[in-house]
């Protein structure tokens, strides 16, 4: 557990976004946890990425890419505004006229509030990876389940100085979907594959059981009910700091949860469980910049086979 202070947690992050910035790693935009990224920066993205999807192949996954937005529609259906409202991001546009247009400018003209002429739009940011999956597989699962490939630009109002902490980044995910006993093992196992591949590229992972960060005082309580349950393990390593480790990899059991929500039915006709990895991939470019220096064509060989650099 931390022990630090809010203070030289802070710090501590700022030490390593100062350093991570002079290094034209990150590129500032000026607002808290928004930053461009270098070749170089891409460059590891890419080839972890890479890393592992040659240990996914045997698996025979589809593969689906989705964009950073999704349906609003979608969206309600997956409880995520009544558990993470502080997290969501919606989409607002101009949708007015003429006339409508010439008041939004005067407004900003005169430093008041012009989004208050926003209307919002069929859109919302994506908070999950896997979100946008679920529509897609309404009605009733071939026998054995699916097991989908997703990669996406997910969405997290949460700025902050803390590098880890981004509010726009990606999540590379493997989900299944089928029985209870399905999406247990395959969280379970994925929890082995997750590790060995970090390992592979010299982070040393511990597994922890962990939470989601539900809002609210009965979010307290979901809390706790998802760590009793063991729901939910992360895969964390010291980034900024070795007091406070930063979660890179999470697998989560999600229960019938998503089924319900959305009608997926097994063969057998009971709604469906899923499950999934979550591989951050900036919050493991970040770790092996911070493991092994800032430049990859110095780092350790073992390292670089794997990651064909």
């Amino acid at each position: 557990m931390c022990c630090l202070s809010t203070e030289t947690l802070t710090a501590s992050y700022q030490a390593y976004l100062d350093e991570l910035t002079a290094a034209g790693l990150l590129i500032p935009s000026g607002v808290k946890g928004l930053y461009g990224h270098s070749g170089v920066f891409e460059g590891v993205i890419e080839r972890f990425e890479q890393a592992v999807t040659r240990r996914a192949v045997s698996y025979k996954a589809e593969v689906m890419r989705f964009p950073a937005i999704m349906s609003r529609q979608t969206y309600l259906k997956t409880s995520h505004i009544e558990n993470f409202p502080d997290l969501m991001g919606s989409v607002q546009s101009f949708m007015g006229n003429e006339r409508d247009h010439a008041r939004l400018l005067q407004k900003r003209h005169q430093g008041d509030d012009w989004t208050r002429d926003l209307e919002p739009t069929e859109v919302m940011m994506t908070p999950a990876a896997c979100y946008p999956l679920y529509p897609t597989a309404t009605g009733t699962l071939p026998e054995g389940g699916r097991i989908v490939d997703l990669r996406s630009f997910v969405f997290r109002h949460e700025p902050s100085v803390d590098p880890c902490r981004m509010q726009i980044f990606r999540q590379r995910e493997f989900v299944r979907l089928g029985t209870a006993e399905e999406a247990v093992i395959h969280r379970d196992h994925w929890l082995e594959v997750g590790e060995e591949v970090l390992n592979s590229v010299g982070l040393n992972v511990e597994r922890v059981v962990a939470n989601d960060p539900f809002f609210g005082r009965g979010g307290r309580m979901m809390a706790a009910t998802q760590k009793e349950q063991i729901l939910k393990y992360e895969l964390v390593i010291g980034v900024a700091t070795t007091e406070k480790p930063t979660a890179i990899t999470s697998c989560n059991c999600h229960l019938d949860h998503f089924g319900h929500a959305f009608d997926i039915k097994t063969a057998d006709g009971g709604y469906a469980h899923s499950a999934c990895i979550g591989f951050g991939l900036e919050r493991i470019a970040l770790a092996l910049f911070k493991t092994h220096g800032f430049d990859p064509d110095q780092w350790p060989a073992s390292v670089k086979n794997v990651l064909a650099l």
